[in-house]
């Protein structure tokens, strides 16, 4: 099945959502190439990017999922780079 690289921007405005991110992340962990936390506390706010390589409709799921919590807005980069495994 053919993948791509794509990075994922999550700007997290409610805490009380970290956890249920951190779930669905997990469950995705097989995709993800790594992962980078900033919590920006001037701003009550955490900054996350996470780098992915998975099929498209894998990462446009997990988009979706995460995109559905309350506080939490995600953008994804998809890269040219299309692998055919």
């Amino acid at each position: 099945m053919a993948t791509r690289v794509a990075v994922m921007s999550i700007i997290v405005e409610n805490g009380e959502t970290v956890q249920r991110l951190n779930e669905i992340l997990h469950e995705y962990g097989e995709y993800i190439i790594g992962r980078m936390g900033i919590p920006y506390k001037q701003r009550k706010i955490n900054i996350i990017s996470i780098a992915i390589d998975a099929p498209q409709d894998t990462i446009s799921t997990l988009a979706g999922r995460i995109g559905a919590l309350s506080g939490i807005n995600v953008k994804t980069a998809f890269s040219s780079v299309i692998s055919g495994e």
